[in-house]
């Protein structure tokens, strides 16, 4: 049965807005918005989207306003608000990799480690994280709200700061050195916890669970098709870096198989050629939106 009333869905709004729709389409939610519209279209009528600041979705989730949402695991922390994590979401504005949050001085600065950071003066806009982490090294030091550009706060206005990164080139460009991770955070699906004790509800939400881990698993991979001798087959599987065993299909002719396999890309562009060598034919490479385990 479907839902009586739509569930309110958090979408983040600014860096990570892109990457987050994208992998929606991928899992089967298509979401339109508008450049300044805050309320999107998403084709699923038990969805209600909002699009909202990833540094305010948890709030909005445990006050209830929102019934579910996609936020970093950087700002859950510090919040603080308690919510139901469902899963991670591995992925990033721009990669894979988990956005890390980091101490970075100047290439020339004296600190070397987070006991030189005592006395020192701190800009971030992770205030109440780096607060904790100061306390669990013993240190005391002037923390500031940053309200971004954080890189060229110092050295003239502060010692150090704390700033968001994926691969430190921004960090590199601006002449700083990371001296430190604090937090390494991907994305999370959260839920206000009342909602998630609804049974009906619940199972929407670990339906949707599915089918974002599932398309998380398809990045990177690809389905290959191809005919294969009989002759070869043991030969030819024995080489196939396949997801598990190939499946493996009889065809008309009896001494051709059908073979199809589920394989990282990156190795494709060597494996074709070596599988034509080996008798294979009719390769077929197709793209794959999810795959569930």
């Amino acid at each position: 049965m479907p839902l009586k009333t739509p569930l309110r869905f958090g979408l983040p709004k600014g860096s990570l807005e892109k990457s987050t729709i994208e992998l929606l389409d991928r899992a089967g939610f298509n979401v339109q918005s508008s450049s300044r519209g805050y309320k999107p279209y998403i084709n699923d009528p038990e969805l209600d989207a909002r699009l909202v600041r990833p540094q305010e979705m948890s709030r909005y989730v445990a006050q209830g306003f929102l019934d579910f949402g996609i936020t970093g695991k950087d700002w859950i922390l510090e919040s603080g608000h308690k919510v139901e994590v469902l899963c991670d979401l591995a992925y990033s504005k721009a990669t894979s990799l988990p956005a890390r949050w980091v101490v970075a001085v100047p290439e020339d600065s004296p600190i070397k480690s987070v006991r030189d950071l005592q006395g020192k003066r701190i800009a971030t806009e992770l205030v109440e994280t780096v607060k904790r982490y100061l306390a669990d090294h013993n240190v005391t030091a002037e923390i500031e709200f940053s309200w971004g550009a954080t890189e060229v706060k110092v050295p003239e206005l502060v010692d150090a700061i704390v700033d968001l990164t994926e691969t430190g080139s921004s960090l590199r460009a601006n002449k700083l050195r990371i001296i430190d991770t604090i937090v390494e955070s991907y994305p999370q699906l959260i839920v206000n916890p009342a909602v998630y004790a609804d049974p009906e509800k619940r199972k929407k939400l670990e339906n949707m669970k599915l089918l974002l881990i599932g398309a998380l698993n398809a990045r990177q991979k690809v389905g290959l098709k191809m005919n294969v001798p009989k002759a070869v087959l043991e030969k030819l599987s024995a080489t196939l870096p396949a997801l598990r065993n190939p499946t493996i299909s009889p065809l008309a002719d009896p001494s051709w198989t059908a073979v199809e396999i589920i394989i990282d890309e990156a190795v494709v562009r060597d494996l074709i050629p070596r599988l034509k060598e080996l008798g294979a034919e009719g390769i077929i490479e197709y793209p794959l939106n999810k795959v569930v385990y």
